[in-house]
């Protein structure tokens, strides 16, 4: 057996606030260094090694997602009518043995008559197809992809390495020769102001989306710049309104925004702000028909609606709609001509709601959309017609595939459009949701707060603590992990595992003041809340410890990471994906990518010293304790921009130095070389590395599953 690499160590001496912190791993900064990409090819080496006795599990779980995938299938078509006058119906398909989509369109007129595009039918155009994009790169990933309003070209951004950095593209799509566009690094967003001219964003060194452009094809002036951002703890956003005759700009922080509208047929048009920057107060701006559709959180904590002239100057010219409701955290508005499309949360549910316009002009009650589950996640689409009577809802849950259906917005009459296909799988046949059960417990946690687990599992598991069971974390941004539906899971399930997610404090599950007591200085609650939720699927007989493996990713990898030095002894494995395990040091270095930016989520350690003291004392990478811990696999990838490579690659050599080694609990790092933060592009890599990840969680915890 080999042995696992070793480090050097290179103190450091880290000072603030009169708090002197050596730091031996912190040349692993210079993630170009020849030493350090020699460490993680050693990691590597290392995983490989230890895994290898893996293969035939791997090639099972591959071969499981394979079978139950329906690899060449496609979108249910959507129609948008363009402003030359022309209708096409726009689809996605998939190719069996290809890794990426192909966008088509193909023309139509009634929206009743959704075509049959199974089999590449007469007339049908190519928009876009990725493969051929992707074609001998190692990564692809595309940012942008947006037809003009004429319909007649398409803007395009391409992101080759994995950190987000995209070239801007437009083609003629009756010819598909290429416009010229300047070669400038951009964000992956952007829109089309008009046909003929594009509105994009670039960064700054922290690659913070700090200005918005306007570039008018073909023209050889120099760009016109519409607005910069200077606060460094706010990032820019572009949008188009349902109608394209507006450009929605956006500067948000994570407690503050801002938004300015433009004029898209007017190339001299200057931007108009909707509600000027006051601190604390967060708005997103829809453009109706008739007027601005504003939900806010002026006197309203879990958000409110309220309508606007386009002329307004601000709050004090808003109209309320709808209230705050208790227990309903309003997220968002789609505004038609005669209906208004309100999602929402409640009880750690999604809530869509609809309101119908009135005789008078005026709005009528929420009417909620009912979905027939008792856990489930669903949201409404938008469609691209302000005058439409439909919209489409997807819904799935831990045990139904995902589900489109149309939704009529005068009868409420529903219409299934299309359901994933799961295909019957040569062991265990036919997927039968029946054979599944879905449930939610409340677990108490070390406060008396009442957290949320959602649970799945077989319908025959017995509960007598002998199941194996991954739970799942994240617990930031106001992010709620709703119940989703995942082929690859149910190879878990049918080796007899409980799958659960800890719905901690510091998401969003149930409204903004769960986000509130999980961020800042009560960051710890997500942290004792995840360890709680482990307990209570011990104590109850979902599980036993020594069977119990941790899952969280990112954020959620700072999640379980501080879980895990909380209460080693409370799971048998831990596998952290891109974690934010270094959190402290990223936050005391503002040069870094999104560290200003995030001060509002964790606090600013730089120069608070309460918040110094709070992170430093929960950050995984720095308080690792000499005791047992579980094995523990950190995935992560080198051109990673959101949680950098060093994080995951300081703290696995942080946990050899100081845990007391055991064969039997390996501490693995796999780096993926050509990456970002979500990991591989293609579709086969991606199940080929999520089989590689569920053959190590089984190994770990149920060796004879």
């Amino acid at each position: 057996m080999s042995q696992p690499p070793r480090a050097p160590a290179r103190p450091s001496v880290r000072t603030h606030h009169g708090d002197a912190v050596v730091d031996d791993f912190a040349w692993m900064s210079n993630k170009g260094a020849a030493d350090f990409l020699a460490y993680l090819a050693a990691e590597n080496a290392y995983t490989v090694d230890q895994t290898s006795h893996l293969a035939g599990l791997r090639e099972e779980l591959y071969g499981d997602v394979l079978a139950r995938t329906k690899q060449t299938d496609l979108t249910v078509p959507e129609l948008v009518r363009h402003s030359d006058g022309s209708r096409w119906w726009y689809y996605s398909r998939t190719v069996e043995g290809l890794d990426y989509p192909i966008h088509c369109r193909l023309a139509g007129t009634d929206p009743d008559d959704i075509p049959d595009v199974t089999r590449s039918p007469e007339g049908e155009q190519v928009v876009l197809d990725e493969n051929l994009l992707a074609h001998g790169q190692a990564y692809f990933a595309l940012g942008l992809c947006d037809v003009s309003p004429n319909g007649r070209r398409l803007a395009f951004s391409e992101d080759l390495t994995g950190d987000e950095r995209y070239r801007l593209r437009v083609i003629e799509l009756a010819d598909r020769s290429e416009v010229p566009v300047l070669p400038v690094e951009v964000a992956g967003g952007g829109c089309w102001a008009g046909d003929d001219r594009l509105v994009y964003l670039t960064v700054d060194e922290a690659w913070r989306p700090d200005q918005v452009w306007l570039h008018t094809l073909g023209s050889q002036a120099p760009d016109r710049l519409l607005l910069h951002e200077p606060d460094e703890r706010f990032w820019l956003g572009v949008d188009e309104s349902r109608d394209r005759t507006k450009v929605i700009l956006a500067s948000e922080s994570k407690q503050t925004c801002e938004y300015w509208l433009l004029d898209a047929d007017d190339p001299h048009a200057e931007a108009r702000v909707v509600a000027p920057r006051q601190e604390g107060l967060e708005y997103g701006v829809e453009v109706g028909t008739d007027a601005l559709y504003i939900v806010h959180n002026a006197g309203a904590p879990e958000f409110a609606l309220a309508s606007a002239p386009f002329d307004a100057a601000g709050p004090g010219d808003w109209t309320p709609l709808v209230p705050q409701r208790t227990g309903v955290r309003l997220l968002g508005v789609s505004a038609y001509a005669d209906y208004l499309v309100l999602s929402s949360r409640s009880e750690a549910l999604p809530l869509l709601e609809v309101l119908t316009r009135a005789p008078d002009g005026g709005w009528g009650e929420p009417r909620p959309i009912a979905f027939d589950e008792p856990l489930y996640s669903a949201a409404a689409l938008s469609c691209d017609d302000p005058q439409t009577d439909r919209i489409r809802l997807v819904h799935e849950s831990l045990v139904t595939p995902r589900r489109l259906e149309q939704y009529r917005l005068d009868t409420g009459e529903r219409r299934v459009l299309k359901a994933t296909e799961v295909l019957d799988h040569p062991t265990h046949g036919p997927f039968d949701p029946a054979a599944y059960v879905q449930r939610r417990e409340w677990v108490e946690a070390a406060d008396g707060t009442r957290v949320p687990m959602s649970i799945v599992h077989r319908a025959d598991l017995a509960r007598d603590a002998t199941a194996p069971a991954v739970l799942y974390g994240y617990g930031a941004y106001e992010t709620a992990l709703l119940p989703w539906f995942s082929i690859p899971r149910l190879s878990l399930l049918d080796r007899g595992f409980v799958w659960a997610v800890a719905h901690v404090r510091g998401g969003g599950e149930l409204g903004r003041a769960w986000y509130q007591q999980g961020r800042l200085l009560a960051k710890p609650n997500s942290f004792s809340d995840f360890v709680a939720c482990a307990r209570h699927l011990t104590q109850t007989g979902w599980t036993s410890a020594d069977r119990l493996c941790a899952q969280g990713g990112s954020a959620g990898g700072l999640t379980v990471g501080a879980a895990l030095n909380l209460a080693p002894d409370a799971f048998r494995a831990v596998h952290a994906d891109v974690p934010f395990v270094d959190a402290l040091t990223t936050m005391l270095n503002p040069e870094l990518p999104l560290t200003v930016t995030e001060w509002e989520e964790w606090g600013d350690p730089l120069h608070d010293p309460e918040v110094y003291a709070c992170m430093k004392s929960y950050t995984p990478y720095e308080n690792v304790r000499p005791v047992h811990y579980p094995a523990i696999l950190a995935t992560t990838s080198l051109n990673d921009t959101r949680v950098e490579v060093t994080e995951p690659a300081k703290w696995v050599a942080q946990l050899r130095r100081i845990v007391p080694p055991d064969p039997s609990r390996p501490i693995l790092l796999r780096t993926e070389m050509m990456a970002g933060h979500g990991g591989v592009s293609g579709r086969y890599q991606a199940w080929r590395d999520l089989a590689f990840e569920l053959a190590w969680i089984i190994d770990q915890v149920a060796p004879q599953a």
